[in-house]
């Protein structure tokens, strides 16, 4: 399969997907802003993507995302490490190469145990309940997911290393978003710049923005 066989094909996948995932990213980060300025319509919006068919089907779309984007990510990394010259890394300008860009998979990796936390913080005292059945794993209902923000953030701890997390995605996305539009073919002397620029605009957003929900949470709680 082209997609599969071809270092374009792959590339493909792994922008796609990449890109995939931030939408996600955006809408999750507008999702949990709500809960700033009221619990209740953030408490509303946990209801409705409770454990219905639609949340249900949407969980698994996304988690099939975030499997691809792994997947081809090892691949595409594996790949380049096989066909790089001998004394490649010590050859080239280290200047010439972005941190970023050079660091994509470690950054991967920690942003994937990062989401494992998450997903034991929130998701698995949430919707997971709700899928088996049994009962909240915390003082409240299935969609009570503001009074869940704060007893979570309620450690400064957990606060501290949230927000380092988000730095990681922050770092993270900086290179793979132009990165993504760079390999479907957007890249050129006009739009590089500009896409470099927006990746790094839109990366804040996301960052400030969950970072604000985390501030907010621990300062609700204290």
């Amino acid at each position: 399969m082209w997609l599969i066989d071809s270092s374009i094909g792959r590339k493909v996948i792994m922008s796609v997907t990449g890109l995939f995932l931030v939408l996600f990213l955006i809408f999750h980060m507008s999702m949990n802003v709500t809960a700033i300025f009221s619990g209740e319509t953030y408490n509303d919006i946990c209801g409705f993507l409770g454990a219905n068919w639609y949340a249900l089907a949407g969980t698994m779309v996304l988690a099939a995302g975030v499997v691809l984007h792994i997947v081809f990510a090892f691949i595409l990394s594996y790949r380049n490490y096989k066909a790089r010259p001998i004394g490649y890394s010590t050859q080239k300008n280290q200047k010439e190469v972005e941190l970023a860009s050079q660091n994509m998979l470690v950054l991967g990796l920690i942003i994937l145990l990062g989401l494992g936390l998450h997903l034991s913080h929130f998701w698995a005292k949430m919707q997971l309940p709700e899928i088996l059945g049994t009962t909240p794993a915390y003082e409240g209902e299935f969609t009570n997911g503001a009074e869940l923000i704060k007893i979570t953030f309620s450690n400064l701890g957990i606060c501290v290393g949230y927000i380092a997390w988000f730095f990681v995605i922050w770092f993270h996305l900086t290179h793979g978003i132009w990165s993504a539009f760079q390999s479907t073919g957007l890249d050129n002397k006009v739009w590089f710049p500009r896409l470099k620029m927006c990746a790094n605009i839109l990366s804040t957003i996301i960052f400030l923005g969950f970072t604000a929900v985390v501030v907010a949470g621990y300062l609700q709680s204290n």
